[in-house]
């Protein structure tokens, strides 16, 4: 019985990864999180904020109403929010060239397949989107 309750106890210890972003929520950034989401074949939306910036709420706002209009896009991407006051200078920003807070990604593999700065038009963020919906379904 000893053995077993040692096995039950180390299967209940072995890390798992899920990503939250396949329920709709958005992962908030942490070393490593988008290196492995790309590992495992995910497409990944990157959300570049901070809470006290007006263009990243405004952008927060339309990624949202899509997500809820659409919710392919929930299954088809994880969606990760980088604060760019704490993540500025770090590799998740430096090494994309990330120029500012306010700046979507959209990831695949080693591959961009796109990006918007400081925009908020939800027709061109849907666009960015829709480009994660076309990576899903071919792939």
């Amino acid at each position: 019985m000893q053995g077993l309750g040692a096995l039950t106890a180390g299967i209940m210890l072995t890390p798992t990864w899920s990503y939250a972003g396949d329920m709709g929520e958005t992962l908030a950034y942490s070393p490593g999180l988008i290196k492995k989401a790309l590992a495992d074949g995910k497409t990944v939306f990157v959300d570049y904020a901070a809470d006290w910036c007006s263009t990243c709420a405004a952008q927060e706002r339309a990624v949202n109403a899509l997500r809820s209009e659409t919710p392919a896009y929930n299954k088809a991407m994880v969606f990760v929010r980088v604060d760019w006051d704490e993540y500025s200078d770090h590799d998740v920003a430096t090494t994309r060239n990330i120029p500012r807070r306010s700046t979507l990604i959209l990831l695949r593999g080693e591959e961009e397949l796109g990006r918007i700065v400081a925009g908020t038009a939800k027709q061109a963020i849907k666009e960015l989107m829709d480009k994660g919906l076309d990576m899903a379904a071919s792939g």
